[in-house]
């Protein structure tokens, strides 16, 4: 057995600090904003599961892992280790920091969230990418998908409602005396889309299934259009689905699957 590289080493003490952290924090945000949680039973007691929230307010990242039973892994941008308020605290409460500059970070990222999935542990990742500065939902990144198939992990959807208010875009601190709800969603299984391998449209409509269930849950309306500023470089025309009659039907857009109301041809 091969021993392990200085960087799984290092993933491994990310975090050591979590339940000293939690238990600091915990009563703290208690004391400071009324959080109300749902659906906590879609989150398996054991095993490997990817959580993917909404993200609305840097204070996301705090909440998510406050009210969850099990240990919460996420990646973030190395920048975070060059701001004394975030050095100590993030790693403390789980983060991985991955350097952005140079080769394939995204790679990266995904390659360091497989270790934590096959260590049997929870991973967190935002399908948006960053944080929405307008407050609306926007397109999903394959990635968890991607993560998903390649870990036989579920995907469990997170509405997180109320935090932009308690923390704003622009805010540097959060505003104290304020609700905020967490809901978890039924899990996305890969299962029915394993057999179809890296097939792009199988991501695609995998993450649109999840996307469609943190709609649900947040309350948010959707856009078709991505909140990074590199977009991924996906199919432009029309996927063919095979209909139950044999013939072919266009696949929807995620536009069209998340605002059906807005589909071409959709009745008025």
């Amino acid at each position: 057995m091969s021993e392990p590289s200085a960087s799984e080493q290092h993933e491994v003490k990310v975090g050591q600090l979590y339940t000293v952290a939690k238990a600091v924090l915990s009563p703290v945000f208690k004391l400071a904003w009324k959080v109300k949680v749902t659906g906590l039973e879609h989150v398996p007691a054991a095993g490997p599961a990817i959580l993917c929230p909404n993200h609305t307010s840097v204070i996301d990242s705090f909440m998510l892992p406050l009210v969850l039973p099990r240990r919460i892994t996420f990646v973030g941008k190395a920048e975070y280790m060059d701001d004394w308020k975030t050095k100590y605290l993030f790693p403390a409460m789980g983060m991985i920091p991955i350097d952005r500059s140079g080769g394939n970070a995204s790679e990266r990222a995904l390659n360091a969230a497989a270790r934590v999935l096959h260590r049997g542990e929870l991973f967190g990742i935002y399908p948006e990418g960053t944080r929405s500065r307008d407050g609306v939902l926007h397109k999903g990144h394959t990635g968890p998908a991607r993560l998903a198939m390649r870990t036989g992990a579920p995907i469990v959807p997170v509405g997180i409602v109320g935090t932009r208010d308690i923390q704003p875009p622009e805010a540097k601190l959060p505003k104290p005396f304020k609700a905020c709800e967490i809901r978890f969603g039924a899990p996305v299984s890969p299962d029915r889309y394993r057999e179809r391998g890296d097939d792009h449209l199988a991501l695609r409509q995998m993450i649109d299934e999840v996307m469609f269930a943190i709609r649900e849950l947040s309350g948010q309306e959707y856009v078709d259009a991505y909140a990074t500023k590199k977009a991924e470089a996906l199919p432009t025309e029309a996927a063919k689905i095979p209909a139950t009659n044999g013939s072919e039907q266009p696949r929807r857009s995620s536009a069209d699957v998340l605002n059906p109301q807005k589909a071409v041809g959709a009745p008025q």
